[in-house]
């Protein structure tokens, strides 16, 4: 075995205490299948390069033991305020950018290099391979001298410096000023510079590190998922959805309206990056374009060789014959590549959970999620019943207001109401013949 695979084989067991060793060999496939600079564009502020440089470092060392390379771009801003205030400039937003005045942009450059070789050195010391891009990567022009001063906006991207970078298995840390076609430097919103980069590059990762760890709700709890197509409308009409949180979900949409499907936004702290990355619950706010979750009554609708195959996979065993012939669906919801479906029965005192089941290959995407979220609005009652070495009875428990232990079997429910509803429903759950060929099928 060669040196970097027993790296990576240690790699792999050190991560086993994060999640399952199946999950973290899922995504390390999953990243490794990847174009090289398609992995991951990480956008780092600069108060996590100020506060939380140990982790960045660590979590990005990481990455490149497990043969994975990272494009990093960083800003610099609470370090260029304290250098600013320090010379008794006074600081200028106007439309939330920062004027940048000739005496400015002295100092702009001269931070976003310090920063930028703070965090090159940082890496080299710890052994990690890392490459400085302080210019020739950003082509920019002035977006309006007069309202705002040397301030760009990216045109071009040259990635000739950032796929060389790659090549070498260097990490390449690009600082997010820019150079005007005839070579004058301008000061370029780290926000608008990991944008462009993103958009050239169409990673299949884009990483935003912040001290939160995520997005929060309205009672400061990190959003796990967002689904775009099945979470967006509602939940930017929210009220607690403070202006700050607003703008940065329309300008994730909008960004991954421009990529692939595939492509999905992370948001989480350095400390967790591995636990976002490699596990299915993760530890952030993952945001993806998603699917609209479609449902129907009854199987006229369906595609039952899709479904079954999806049911078959998920559950890991051949179905019995006669599963749609005997079972009338009060509802099946899925999405419309049939990487998640669930199927609901209607039972004496509510629904009753036939089917759930998510593909592997879209396993912490969100999508059961968000399949769950649509169903869990239409359905006040529902109950079902798992094994109890099922990995995904931990999100049970969440979703649940209840649950019972009888045998081989956990029954959950929510909404029922009173102990005849759950008696009902325990009995229901215990007496339903199994769908599938064995004899411990769900």
């Amino acid at each position: 075995m060669s040196a970097d695979s027993q790296v990576r084989d240690t790699i792999v067991r050190l991560l086993s205490n994060i999640g399952s060793a199946k999950e973290i060999q899922q995504y390390l496939k999953r990243f490794s299948q990847r174009d090289a600079s398609r992995f991951a564009v990480v956008k780092v502020g600069g108060a996590i390069l100020r506060d939380d440089l140990d982790a960045l470092v660590s979590s990005l060392g990481f990455l490149q033991q497990v043969g994975l390379t990272p494009i990093v771009l960083h800003g610099a801003g609470p370090q260029l305020d304290a250098e600013l205030a320090a010379q008794g400039v006074r600081k200028r937003t106007v439309d939330g950018l920062r004027v940048t005045t000739g005496k400015v942009l002295k100092t702009v450059r001269r931070v976003c290099l310090q920063e930028n070789l703070r965090l090159v050195e940082a890496l080299q010391v710890q052994g990690i391979r890392a490459v400085s891009l302080n210019s020739g990567v950003l082509e920019a022009k002035l977006l309006d001298a007069k309202r705002y001063g040397m301030v760009g906006k990216v045109v071009t991207v040259h990635t000739e410096a950032i796929y060389s970078a790659i090549k070498s298995g260097s990490i390449p840390v690009i600082s997010s000023l820019g150079e005007t076609a005839d070579g004058q430097i301008v000061n370029i919103n780290a926000d608008w510079a990991a944008n462009e980069v993103v958009k050239t590059l169409k990673p299949y990762k884009i990483i935003f590190l912040t001290g939160t760890g995520g997005l929060l709700d309205g009672e400061g709890r990190i959003i796990d998922s967002i689904n775009l197509s099945t979470d967006y409308a509602q939940l930017i009409r929210q009220p607690w959805l403070h202006s700050g949180m607003k703008v940065k979900i329309e300008q994730i949409a909008a960004l991954l309206e421009d990529l692939p499907k595939e492509s999905s936004v992370s948001i989480t702290k350095p400390s967790e990056l591995a636990k976002e990355l490699f596990t299915h619950r993760g530890s952030g706010t993952l945001v993806r374009k998603g699917q609209r979750i479609q449902s129907a009554k009854g199987w006229s609708r369906i595609d039952k060789v899709k479904l079954q195959k999806l049911l078959e996979s998920g559950f890991g065993k051949k179905m019995r014959a006669g599963y749609f012939r005997d079972n009338s669906p009060a509802k099946v919801y899925y999405s419309a590549d049939y990487r998640a479906a669930l199927v609901l029965l209607d039972a004496p005192g509510g629904r009753y959970l036939d089917k759930f089941a998510v593909a592997d290959d879209a396993q912490g995407e969100g999508l059961g999620a968000a399949a769950w979220s649509v169903m869990r609005q239409e359905t006040p009652k529902l109950f079902w019943r798992s094994r109890h070495d099922n990995p995904i009875n931990a999100f049970y428990l969440q979703a649940a207001d209840g649950c019972l232990k009888c045998g081989h079997w956990t029954v959950f429910w929510y909404g029922l109401e009173g102990f005849a509803e759950i008696e009902r429903a325990v009995a229901y759950c215990l007496d339903k013949p199994a769908s599938f060929h064995e004899a411990e099928g769900a």
